[in-house]
């Protein structure tokens, strides 16, 4: 919703002609060969994978005698390995090649999501998690590059494909946890290991091997972050990582807390139906919203006031956190607002720096993948010592530390608003990078 698309160096992306570049119809963006298909059905099951874990923590933490802290750990070891592999995974892909690197990454992900499905602890599944971490980096990291380069069309085409799979899959992903779960929460994980299992096999057929990457250090990402404009931002979205998933792995605790206030089980398929209609609206704002308002606004104005509204956002949180309703209607305007800044802060990264899109990418989601891994170890236990409402208020106060650190190291960001508009691939870049979390 990590990792991030653009790890792809810029010299394995085909070159653009007049014709690419021209807005296909609708028929012929879905006119395209099976290969696209493919990866297209892979990248939606990944990207369902995000949201899919989350209806199902409450009944984790029951089935498996474990406290909430303990189940939000799930987010915390996939997101802190998916951390640590986006700064490398360019590197990987550049010696293992594009078709190479979306099977390792598919197979990690099957074999890891079928072991979880059997796993008779809590502490089996955090690990397990882990290793679908790396496998979920490996692959989206390559996915857009691969979908762009399978085509033999106009490759805005093949992006307007590929933004329905993650718009799909960012939807979908609660709502299929929320069905599965609602049946064994080991369901979810056997379902996306069949999934992905077909995935791997369609890629394998369908998919022809393509030229390898050209060559990537495996430090380049690391050494990025000494530019000052990409350190901003990587500093703005560990802060606003934080607040993100402090939304999307704690929110699910207080919401069956507040259902049980008022006599109601609202159980896995109620959470991920609530979590359905905050990925319909994350994907909606991420790819027609977030384009419009920084084309209109400019992308830093956009940034800051975005973050504004999502501190007031999570303050509302913290004070109707018995409210089932009120946190319902906040968890879904959570996603309009999240999709808006996820695409808005990868665009200004693309803009900020001249160093290769792909390398900014890798080093700037490495970085924030990791606020996102501390904000679940957080969230539980300060719930459990103060009151149900303090975490919401932490992330309130992580996103103020977020302005100020745009608003600080803003004279580092003079290029961005500066560039022209991007293109079809840039942009699809941008939302993808912005919405693999």
């Amino acid at each position: 919703m990590t990792s991030d698309l653009t790890d792809a160096p810029a010299a394995a992306r085909p070159a653009r002609s007049a014709a690419q570049d021209a807005a296909p119809t609708l028929r012929e963006a879905f006119r395209q060969p099976k290969s696209v298909w493919a990866i297209a059905f892979a990248a939606t099951v990944s990207f369902m994978g995000i949201g899919l874990v989350d209806p199902i923590l409450p009944a984790i933490s029951s089935q498996l005698d474990a406290s909430p802290s303990e189940a939000m750990l799930l987010f915390t070891s996939y997101l802190f390995i998916t951390a640590i592999a986006m700064f490398f995974t360019s590197w990987f892909a550049s010696k293992a090649g594009v078709k190479r690197t979306l099977l390792v990454g598919l197979l990690l992900v099957v074999v890891f999501a079928a072991l979880a499905a059997g796993a008779g602890s809590v502490e089996e599944i955090i690990g397990l998690r882990a290793g679908w971490g790396l496998g979920n980096a490996l692959f989206i990291s390559t996915a857009l590059a691969a979908i762009v380069g399978a085509t033999t069309g106009p490759s805005a085409g093949a992006i307007i494909l590929y933004e329905t799979a993650l718009g799909i899959g960012m939807a979908l992903g609660p709502l299929l946890g929320g069905l599965l779960g609602n049946v064994s929460w080991r369901a979810p994980f056997a379902g996306t290991a069949v999934l992905m299992a077909v995935g791997f096999l369609a890629i394998v057929v369908l998919l022809q091997r393509e030229a390898r990457p050209a060559h990537v250090s495996p430090l380049a990402s690391l050494r990025a972050l000494a530019h000052p404009a990409l350190r901003t931002l990587a500093l703005t979205a560990i802060f606003y990582n934080f607040a993100f998933f402090t939304l999307l792995a704690y929110s699910p605790f207080p919401l069956e807390a507040a259902a049980a206030a008022h006599g109601r089980e609202f159980g896995a398929l109620g959470i991920g139906g609530v979590f359905f209609g905050w990925g319909v609206g994350l994907a909606i704002t991420s790819v027609f919203v977030a384009p419009l308002l920084t084309r209109r606004l400019g992308l830093i104005p956009t940034l800051l006031a975005t973050l504004g509204l999502l501190t007031a956002l999570m303050v509302a949180m913290s004070l109707v956190r018995s409210s089932m309703t009120g946190l319902i209607v906040l968890i879904v305007i959570g996603g309009l607002l999240l999709g808006i800044m996820n695409t808005a802060l990868t665009e200004t990264v693309m803009e900020a720096t001249d160093l290769p899109r792909g390398v900014a990418s890798s080093a700037y989601s490495g970085v924030r993948f990791l606020g996102g891994a501390v904000a679940p170890a957080v969230a539980g236990p300060l719930a459990a010592t103060t009151t149900d409402g303090a975490p919401y208020l932490l992330a309130a106060g992580t996103l103020v530390l977020s302005m100020l650190m745009l608003i600080l190291g803003r004279r580092h960001l003079t290029a961005v608003g500066s560039h022209h508009q991007l293109t079809e691939v840039e942009e699809a870049e941008a939302i993808t990078a912005g919405d693999e979390v």
